[in-house]
């Protein structure tokens, strides 16, 4: 343990977030996303759901100022409908640690995939939301955050 990173931040997670360039995507998937798939570098975060990671992670990066949404979530298949408890959820960490973050981005399926492969990381989770799934793209470090 170390004093200031919470729990749920794993040694190998700490090392992603710190290797991770601004710019580079997480995908933070949840329990039943085909991670092993889509990419090589590939995180065990099992048994811990998505708004807790997000507090242990948005301690210690921020999300990426110079593009029109740092955040992405997988849109709904047709005939679909999402939980907006979800995106409620994610939302009120976000906004705790990092007000004023533009409105997350609903990306399709498919394209949700084809991001991951270019992604930097997929954090496997213990989320069980449907469309739980959660893309954060790094940023860079404001003046005196060091």
């Amino acid at each position: 343990m170390l004093i200031g990173i919470d729990p749920v931040i794993s040694p190998e997670l700490l090392d992603v977030l710190f290797r991770m360039g601004h710019g580079d995507e997480i995908v933070l998937a949840d329990a039943f996303f085909p991670g092993n798939t889509f990419n090589s570098r590939v995180v065990r975060a099992d048994g811990i759901r998505i708004p807790a990671l997000l507090e242990g992670i948005l301690a210690l990066i921020n999300l990426d100022s110079y593009v029109p949404q740092p955040l992405a979530m997988m849109a709904a298949a047709a005939g679909d409908t999402l939980d907006p408890e979800v995106e409620k959820s994610y939302r009120a960490v976000i906004d705790k640690r990092w007000p004023g973050t533009p409105p997350v981005e609903r990306v399709e399926r498919f394209a949700f995939y084809e991001r991951t492969k270019k992604a930097y990381a997929v954090l496997m989770t213990g989320e069980t939301v449907k469309y739980g799934n959660i893309i954060l793209k790094k940023g860079v470090i404001p003046l005196g955050k060091v």
